[in-house]
């Protein structure tokens, strides 16, 4: 049941696994569908698809395997001329006048009478109620009404009344460089979880405890075990000020998703390089501030450390000293960079500004190089690899 769904989504590098499709027939056979297509389609597609870069193409093969619609040899073409396709009036009719519509007779008859007025018409066709063209009471076209037609060329709906849709298809895939939300940052930051049983044993061991008791001859012997914590210890440096200012509500969402997945987190402030001097609170970063050697003595080599910023700066102010805009550094910033990297041996950058446009700034290049590549944008894509390279 449902293999050629299987098969063709494998065929479409949709990764589908064996495990999951037998979800879906396990859901299936519980009636979770109810016998209602829309519902099929939203339950085959949470259970078959887990990422969402793949739901296009999973929509695709979902139409071609359920629907009978042959893929198009070139997507790219129309065999409709385009300015037939252009809106240019709508006729608005009355309730009554719309209430004394009547559809042609069905689906095989709408269709048989498309073909036959392909045949016919020779030119484009404005406002009537035969031909196929735009703002008309037609069964065929765009723009116009009809309660049960073919629409054509046009941009969306507007009654939802067509029974079939001839347009080029304008679904665009979901892209792995938009910029993440909460969500998608919380999914990707999992991918560092590293699960160990550390503590006090206060969660019950019901393997453990069933083995015991029959060891014993049915006597009940409880086990208990500690729970099974996340044990990976994030250091997070976080740029503000400055150009930072245009990404703040990429970092607060950042920020939030970290929070919420890692129980050891620990996070501090910097302005564009690291220098001698970290802090944890903005309004206090003048009188109150943590030496940076702290951060190297306090936090030992098992941290996964993360520099989130934009890196756009004066080149002055990586490679000399004194060339921090606030205050008078004795060591240049990329002396203090190099010993957090050195301290931390796994460590990445997780820079907001589009890939498209690192090249452009001299600063960024030079942190790059700083940071041997390990310097990544804040997109879906970005943040997975981030995570990745933390991982080895």
């Amino acid at each position: 049941m449902f293999f050629n769904l299987f098969f063709e989504l494998k065929a479409a590098k949709v990764p589908v696994s064996l495990k999951e499709y037998l979800t879906l027939l396990e859901a299936m056979s519980l009636n979770v569908a109810e016998y209602n297509v829309e519902n099929f389609y939203y339950l085959s597609r949470s259970c078959l698809v887990k990422d969402e870069r793949n739901l296009d193409k999973f929509d695709r093969v979902f139409g071609s395997v359920f629907k009978g619609l042959e893929p198009p040899d070139n997507p790219d073409t129309a065999e409709i001329p385009e300015e037939w396709l252009r809106k240019l009036t709508e006729l608005h009719l009355s309730d009554e006048e719309k209430a004394k519509i009547e559809a042609l007779g069905g689906w095989e008859k709408i269709m048989e009478e498309l073909k036959k007025r392909l045949e016919e018409q020779e030119k484009r066709h404005q406002g009537g109620s035969k031909w196929i063209g735009t703002g008309g009471t037609s069964p065929f076209g765009a723009h116009g009404y009809n309660p049960e037609g073919v629409r054509i060329g046009q941009e969306k709906s507007r009654h939802r009344r067509a029974v079939k849709v001839w347009d080029k298809r304008e679904y665009r895939n979901f892209d792995d460089s938009v910029v993440l939300g909460t969500r998608n940052i919380k999914v990707a930051l999992r991918r560092l979880r590293q699960f160990a049983r550390q503590g006090a044993p206060d969660e019950l061991d019901m393997d453990g405890t069933i083995k015991s008791t029959a060891k014993n001859g049915g006597w009940i012997d409880i086990r208990m075990r500690p729970e099974r914590r996340n044990t990976v210890k994030v250091l997070l440096l976080l740029d503000v000020g400055g150009s930072m200012d245009d990404h703040i509500r990429t970092l607060e969402e950042l920020f939030s998703a970290t929070r919420t997945e890692f129980k050891h987190l620990e996070y501090y402030y910097f302005h564009n390089c690291m220098y001698e001097k970290v802090w944890k609170d903005n309004r206090r970063r003048h009188t109150e501030h943590i030496p940076t050697s702290q951060l190297i003595n306090t936090y030992g080599p098992d941290w996964k450390l993360i520099f989130v910023g934009d890196a756009t700066m004066s080149p002055y102010e990586i490679v000399y000293p004194g060339g921090s805009v606030e205050h008078w550094n004795e060591e240049a910033g990329q002396v203090w960079m190099q010993r957090m990297l050195d301290h931390f041996k796994h460590a990445c950058w997780l820079n907001p500004v589009p890939e498209r446009h690192w090249e452009y700034t001299p600063s960024l290049q030079m942190l790059q190089q700083v940071m041997g590549h390990r310097m990544f944008g804040l997109t879906l894509d970005g943040l997975d690899k981030g995570m990745r390279s933390l991982s080895r």
